[in-house]
């Protein structure tokens, strides 16, 4: 048969549309496939696309379904709920194809989401937990993270990538943490598989996450997020945002005095410093009274001494603690290892060759974006050579090298709302879930008193979407983080506490109380095994309705003026209260009804906290633990578990 030039390209436009829109072979959404966990107890979906029209046959553990694709390319074949158990396979087949899924388990799948301390993996913990990475091999225990993706005009109907990983020693260091140390709680109480699927973004806004149904009762995110929807305005901003952060580095190199003499920069050994500042001890970079901080490029020096005289053939360890923003560390000349912002903590391996006997010059070139840089203190800053640990923290020079307005800053346009929840949660929605785990909120610490309103919003369209009005939903309440203070009442992360806390109010969710486990000079605290461990007995409870044990901290129930006296009553006090340390309760304040704070005597009397405060006459308020890092708290039940920081109106 002959066709004509016309027909020809009509022929290739339908070959090319039907490539475009059409399946032809059986495709599966990411989450459908070897490895993966599905939900026991109940109705099994299996889903994925074809050609309009197309015949599916689905095997499993025996049974055969026959289905026919939908006329958008949708096909669905439906199994009885399973009992928990595996290794399972599945067999799906087309006429174009067959898709053979091997080592499949039924257990529980819990969703994971949030910002950066969800995402902080078992690597970036194992400097505190080396004994959990090493002995980790559960296979039953699996880990899917989902692809960072943001979509503002349309709900995703599959994830940009991802598989399933066993808790192995190959996948160990993949796996978030806090999900980590959930699922061996879990595990260890039920004996059955847990499925982890992880959609998180570090920084991300609580508003990223919410479905549009409820984000609209939030008019000004939801402008933002209809605004977003124009593809071109996108492309400009990062455009722009490109350009910025391209010229403000090449005007960094081109400006840095430590490059302008090409032949020997000052990470050279042979280079001479002259007229270097004296810093005693690793910190942040002095800024005199009433001056904003230099930004620019500083470079810093410190010699030490190694007497080993196999020296360079030994491999190194070095730790630089935390850097703002970025840096750049050479050791004898020889770059060791670079970091290009904030976080991410600097471990450093320094190959053999590179240390030598007796005198040994280490560099760090750090460019400081914006505000305040240098060395975030207390953090540790060594070098471990074989069995020697060689202390850093001391006795360095510095020289700026260059001096530079602050770096413009950047539209993070995966953070505007709608676009995180449409790309990485809608497509887990079609897969049965036992329940969610949540820790969010650092980047909503400058709105707190919005933060309830969208935790509940969020919850709301979450349960909706999955057809889940039960679904069990856990989360972490903010930790102790910042420099203590002496003030009784003091900043924005209680407030976000607070808020937290009273998204107790909806039902079949879940607190768990992490004020003991921060750190004040980090946001990104390693100890994510308590936090796991909480969320797991808030599921024990929760999710799997256990009725004996302790779940929870105390948790304030009531206020009430008994003569010059105020009486505390509690929730979850477990077999009694206790002081986590010290000799006396520490934390509590009231107010009168100016609303000035003043620090409050407390004491324990069968079950309950006497509160007294000469300062204050006719109280009103009672706070506890209301700081960003609340050191005085020392609250806590007979089982361990730390009351819960609160504000409360006095009866």
């Amino acid at each position: 048969m002959c066709l004509n030039r016309s027909s020809v390209v009509c022929l290739i436009i339908l070959l090319v549309l039907k490539v475009h829109w059409g399946y032809g072979e059986v495709k599966l959404p990411h989450l459908i496939s070897n490895g993966m966990v599905l939900q026991r107890d109940q109705e099994i979906r299996i889903w994925g696309w074809s050609d309009a029209g197309e015949t599916v046959k689905v095997v499993f553990e025996g049974k055969n379904k026959v289905v026919t694709a939908s006329a958008d390319g949708v096909w669905e074949a439906f199994f009885p709920a399973m009992k928990a158990g595996g290794p399972y396979a599945m067999k799906i087949s087309g006429s174009a194809n067959a898709i053979s899924l091997e080592d499949i388990w039924l257990g529980d799948v819990w969703v994971c989401s949030g910002q950066s301390n969800m995402e902080q993996t078992m690597a970036r913990v194992n400097p505190m937990f080396p004994d959990e990475v090493k002995s980790a091999n559960n296979p039953k225990i699996r880990y899917f993270d989902v692809p960072d993706a943001y979509d503002f005009a349309s709900p995703q109907l599959d994830v940009k990538g991802g598989k399933w990983l066993p808790a192995d020693q190959e996948h160990i260091k993949q796996f978030s943490a806090v999900a980590y140390f959930f699922a061996q709680k879990v595990y260890q109480k039920y004996g059955i598989p847990i499925g982890l699927v992880n959609a998180s973004v570090g920084g991300s806004p609580i508003q990223s996450w919410i479905r549009e149904r409820e984000l609209k009762r939030f008019p000004d995110d939801y402008k933002e997020a209809v605004r977003f929807q124009n593809p071109n305005l996108i492309k400009e901003i990062e455009q722009q945002d490109r350009n910025n952060m391209r010229d403000w580095h090449r005007a960094v190199r081109k400006k840095d005095q430590g490059y302008v003499n090409t032949s020997m920069s000052w990470h050279d050994p042979k280079y001479h410093p002259e007229n270097w500042k004296e810093m005693e001890r690793l910190d942040l970079l002095p800024v005199a009274p009433g001056k904003h901080p230099e930004n620019g490029v500083y470079w810093f020096r410190k010699d030490f001494f190694l007497e080993q005289e196999n020296v360079d053939n030994i491999e190194a360890k070095l730790l630089l603690g935390t850097i703002v923003d970025s840096d750049s560390a050479y050791i004898n000349g020889k770059l060791v290892g670079t970091t290009a912002y904030q976080y991410p903590p600097r471990r450093y391996n320094v190959p053999k060759g590179v240390l030598k006997p007796g005198k040994n010059i280490l560099v760090v070139r750090v460019i400081n974006e914006r505000g305040r840089g240098g060395f975030v203190k207390d953090k540790p800053y060594q070098l471990t050579v074989g069995d020697e640990i060689i202390n850093l923290k001391n006795d360095w020079y510095y020289k700026q090298g260059a001096v530079m307005p602050p770096m413009p800053g950047q539209t993070f346009i995966r953070f505007k709302p709608l676009g995180l929840y449409n790309a990485m949660v809608v497509p887990l929605q079609q897969f049965p879930v036992k329940g969610v785990l949540w820790y969010q909120g650092e980047s909503n610490a400058g709105q707190p008193h919005k933060y309830e309103d969208q935790m509940v919003s969020l919850i709301e369209g979450w349960r909706k979407s999955w057809g889940m009005p039960d679904l069990p939903f856990l989360f972490v309440q903010l930790p102790n983080f910042m420099a203590p203070t002496d003030a009784p009442h003091s900043g924005n992360w209680p407030e976000l506490r607070e808020a937290q806390r009273q998204t107790l109010k909806v039902p079949h969710t879940g607190m768990a109380v992490t004020i003991d486990v921060g750190e004040a000079n980090d946001i990104h605290p390693l100890d994510k095994k308590t936090v796991g461990n909480r969320l797991a007995l808030q599921a024990f409870k929760v999710a799997y309705g256990e009725k004996k044990g302790v779940y929870s901290g105390p948790m304030i129930k009531g206020a009430q003026k008994r003569g010059d006296k105020v009486v505390l009553t509690f929730d979850h006090v477990g077999q009694g209260l206790d002081l986590s340390e010290g000799e006396s309760l520490q934390g509590f304040a009231m107010a009168g009804a100016e609303g000035d704070y003043k620090w409050a005597e407390a004491r324990l009397e069968g079950g309950k906290v006497i509160l007294k405060c000469g300062e204050i006459s006719h109280p009103v308020k009672v706070c506890y633990a209301w700081a960003n890092n609340p050191v005085q708290a020392n609250l806590i039940n007979k089982e361990g578990l730390p009351a819960s920081p609160f504000i409360i109106d006095i009866q």
